[in-house]
């Protein structure tokens, strides 16, 4: 029999969460997708080296001032390992704006287009970027913009309903709903500790938001992301989109057992109603969970964004 992996890729498009090359190559994902996180790792390995100095010298050069320099070498990095990735994967890559403009909608436009020149530079078509923004109002809205001008996007750090609705209202084409941290913030938070996978509150969520969807007639691409367990994985079998650290990429390639398929389109009706923004504000209120946990990727994300930047710096 087929492993679970083989048999999900038969009902999911299945992504690589991962920077690291070796991985990408050993799994052969569709896409890939990158963070501050994973950039951080990724600039740890050896292979990328030439790629650091390379990037501190395209801001030295370009940079007005020290942190002007630091931001273009950051999202040089972004970029040129973006494009090694490219040359492992038929699909597309994530690239993510500078979590620091999460609340700023002019500055998230212009980083990413500047992030899509630089690609440019390295001889990538647009057809083959996202570009990852943090799912604040003000991100959702430079994504708006963007998808306007054939920029497509990947809506991140997604906890709640109301982001998925109003991130699919922007026209977005993906979106990461974030499956582990959901349930982390439950386990954290509320008596119950231990949860059964089809009850996992980060499961349900991905599930209600895949379901109104495709009831509704968005095309806006459903990517489950942020997994704690295989489990997880396995109850959102037949997602658009799933993408998934090397770790349980492993797991489920070991794994011979039999895959259902969870999740399927259903009609659509596409009756519609547009969430306003003080809908959203009103209802990201509402939920402690994602209010929280939206605030905390930002912050880590920026956070690791820093440690790039200190990295680079060092290697001045």
């Amino acid at each position: 029999m087929a492993s679970k992996l083989d048999q999900l890729r038969e009902m999911t498009t299945v992504v690589a969460d991962t920077g690291d090359l070796e991985a990408i190559k050993a799994w052969k994902p569709q896409d890939a997708t990158t963070n501050p996180s994973l950039l951080l790792k990724a600039a740890a390995i050896e292979e990328y080296s030439p790629l650091l100095n390379d990037s501190i010298a395209y801001g030295n050069k370009n940079g007005t001032d020290n942190q002007h320099q630091l931001d273009l070498s950051c999202d040089y990095l972004a970029c040129a390992i973006g494009n090694e990735i490219l040359q492992h994967i038929p699909g597309r890559v994530s690239t993510e704006v500078d979590a620091r403009l999460s609340f700023n909608t002019d500055a998230t436009i212009k980083r990413a287009l500047r992030i899509m020149e630089l690609y440019d530079k390295h001889g990538i078509t647009s057809d083959r970027i996202l570009i990852k923004i943090a799912s604040t109002w003000e991100g959702i809205q430079a994504a708006r913009t963007l998808e306007a001008q054939g920029i497509q996007c990947n809506l991140t750090l997604l906890f709640d309903f109301a982001q998925a609705k109003a991130a699919a209202d922007a026209g977005a084409y993906l979106i990461s709903p974030f499956v582990g941290r959901i349930l982390d913030w439950f386990k954290a938070n509320t008596e119950q500790k231990q949860y059964l996978n089809e009850q996992d509150p980060g499961v349900l969520s991905v599930k209600n938001i895949y379901d109104h969807y495709k009831s509704h007639g968005y095309d806006t691409v459903v990517m489950g992301a942020s997994f704690r367990n295989t489990g997880e994985i396995e109850e959102l079998a037949g997602c658009d989109r799933l993408t998934i650290s090397p770790q349980l990429l492993e797991q489920l390639d070991q794994d011979q057992g039999t895959l259902v398929r969870k999740l399927s389109p259903c009609e659509s009706s596409k009756k519609r109603a547009v969430l306003t923004d003080q809908a959203f504000r009103w209802e990201m209120n509402e939920s402690a969970m994602a209010t929280e946990k939206l605030a905390e990727g930002i912050r880590n994300f920026a956070a690791d964004q820093i440690k790039l930047e200190q990295l680079l710096k060092a290697k001045q």
